[in-house]
């Protein structure tokens, strides 16, 4: 089985886990690859922040090897693919989409047993949102879990981390066109806004120094952020985005795990505690938004899993290499590490 069209699952009335039912829910993914007869060599790749499933469509042939691997990449709900505020006949409740990772998760796993037949992927392959997902899975389905590759993301989202958010949801909704619950009109003050505090987080500080910006095409910072990173959130509806802020912002394992006893880092380690898969955590050594002390901390968690850290200018971004082929072999040696029979 191969595609590489976007294509549609259909998973009817979903209801979530906080409770609301979203009325003809459906996931957006794209199928990468040729799935074997015995189904043993599938890979679910969640989407990031912001992301569709063809935004990572570079990772087959680079970091995965074709003719060994076929790739699932499943778009999350709130991407404007999949069930969001932008399509959804939920619309937006005030304070956020009522959506979560659980959520992702159980939808991600009927879309595998239902269209593949497959109950248990080979690898889970996330980076950033796309590892938050991962660690989902661990710990909500360890018996399907058999391998995560976690990248540049972590279980929960970290005080310093959700500053970070709280500051692109204010460039948002301090716009203007918001009232209050909706955006009447396209938010183009807090959007400019918003492309720069990421493009600000995104990459290290020794990525503007070094002149990674002027490698890319872009004579100025300005410019890098007025043609990439602008660009890259004005094709999203802006309640989308939100939405999967919203989404981050709420990102705790221990949580949806069902872990409450008021201690929270017992909380956490009782989460990770539970992964049976095969871990590798990788992190960054320059990711301003999931520094390695943050993910190190949690991988020492998580029974047996291997901590690596990427070194680049790149950032965050060195998790997502599109265009950077050192980061590429190097996370091409790490999977295959991961995957070794």
């Amino acid at each position: 089985m191969a595609s590489f069209a976007d294509q549609t699952f259909q998973l009817g009335d979903f209801e979530l886990a906080s409770g609301p039912v979203l009325p003809q829910a459906q996931l957006g993914y794209r199928t990468l690859g040729n799935l074997r007869s015995d189904r043993s060599n599938l890979v679910l790749v969640p989407t990031p922040y912001g992301a569709w499933a063809q935004d990572q469509t570079w990772l087959m042939g680079t970091i995965f090897d074709p003719a060994r691997w076929c790739l699932v990449v499943a778009g999350q709900f709130g991407n404007g693919r999949s069930s969001s505020p932008s399509n959804s006949q939920a619309g937006l409740p005030y304070g956020g989409w009522p959506s979560g990772h659980v959520d992702n998760v159980r939808a991600q796993r009927r879309l595998l047993e239902e269209v593949f037949a497959v109950e248990s992927p080979a690898l889970i392959y996330g980076w950033s949102m796309g590892a938050q997902q991962a660690y989902h899975w661990g710990v909500l389905e360890p018996e399907r879990s058999q391998r995560l590759c976690c990248i540049c993301g972590t279980a929960r989202t970290t005080a310093h981390n959700r500053l970070f958010l709280l500051s692109l949801r204010s460039a948002l909704t301090t716009d203007p066109t918001w009232n209050g619950e909706r955006f009447v009109a396209p938010p183009e003050r807090g959007l400019r806004s918003f492309a720069l505090i990421y493009a600000s987080w995104a990459a290290s500080q020794a990525f503007y120094r070094q002149g990674g910006h002027r490698r890319l095409g872009y004579a100025t910072v300005d410019d890098y952020v007025e043609r990439s990173w602008l660009p890259a959130y004005r094709r999203h509806d802006p309640h989308d985005l939100l939405a999967m802020l919203d989404v981050w912002l709420a990102c705790d394992v221990a949580k949806a795990a069902g872990l409450a006893s008021g201690d929270a880092q017992a909380d956490l380690a009782g989460a990770l505690g539970r992964v049976r898969a095969r871990t590798t955590v990788v992190a960054c050594g320059q990711d301003l938004y999931f520094p390695p002390e943050d993910c190190a901390a949690e991988a020492a968690l998580i029974p047996a899993a291997r901590f690596e850290t990427l070194e680049s200018p790149l950032g965050h971004r060195a998790g997502n290499p599109r265009d950077s082929l050192p980061e590429q072999a190097r996370l091409r040696q790490i999977v295959e590490q991961l995957c070794q029979d």
